[in-house]
């Protein structure tokens, strides 16, 4: 259950980033691409590498301003 919420969250922090490039537009596609990274490509949650690949990503959008501090904060659920 916490795995599918935490990938719930991960979409839809991941669709929020991405309407916002389509009203505002990103500086470029590259730099989208350095906050969000490309870890989570292939990633299910199925093993502890899949979740370090999740958590490199979340950290990514918690750095570069796409999640509030306390959806930052929800990640992981305090670990």
């Amino acid at each position: 259950m916490q795995r599918r919420k935490m990938r719930m969250m991960l979409a839809g922090g991941l669709m929020l980033a991405l309407s916002g490039c389509g009203t505002s537009g990103p500086g470029s596609a590259a730099a989208l691409r350095r906050i969000v990274g490309t870890d989570l490509i292939g990633a299910r949650g199925a093993t502890a590498e899949d979740q370090r690949r999740i958590d490199r990503t979340a950290v990514g959008l918690c750095a570069g301003g796409v999640w509030t501090r306390q959806e930052c904060g929800q990640h992981g659920g305090g670990r």
